[in-house]
């Protein structure tokens, strides 16, 4: 047995930011396959230029943001394609987001509520200013050319 053996090391050292609480600066990152499983329609849906939502065939209480089974009712819901214009109901901008929104930052969030639908679909407005937008402002769906298989392939204009 070797009693010398040690791991092998780089001369690469950590930056740090602050000693108390300690702070160092570590890259991450990782790569994982993930599945959508029941909501795999909805991501489908905007890859072809559909909004889905989903409908209770028990109540008839339909979902923006679709659900497998009621929250009022419990019963099982089925998929229905949504209306692509809708109405502003409330509105913020956000001056911090994630990573993958840092090039449009400061940007907006918008609910849309749509006819017969009974809950709001949560998305970005592109292409107005925060000043420019009000309560009750008709919106229309758009979706981005390639899908990525993300909420993000659509967002929402003023009509």
């Amino acid at each position: 047995m070797n009693k010398n053996v040690k791991l092998p090391e780089t001369e690469d050292g950590t930056v740090l930011f602050n000693l108390d609480p300690i702070i160092v600066k570590h890259h991450y990152e990782i790569e994982y396959l993930h599945s959508y499983a029941q909501d795999s329609p909805f991501f489908a849906g905007l890859a072809k230029g559909k909004l889905l939502g989903s409908r209770c065939g028990a109540c008839d209480y339909t979902y923006a943001t679709p659900r497998s089974h009621c929250m009022e009712c419990g019963g099982a819901t089925e998929w229905v394609e949504l209306p692509q214009q809708g109405r502003v109901h409330t509105h913020t901008t956000c001056h911090f987001g994630g990573e993958a929104f840092l090039k449009e930052t400061p940007f907006t969030l918008i609910l849309v509520e749509f006819d017969g639908v009974d809950t709001l679909f949560l998305s970005r407005l592109i292409g107005a200013e925060p000043d420019e937008i009000d309560i009750g402002q008709p919106v229309r769906a758009r979706f981005v050319r390639n899908s990525k298989f993300k909420p993000t392939d659509v967002y929402f204009v003023t009509a």
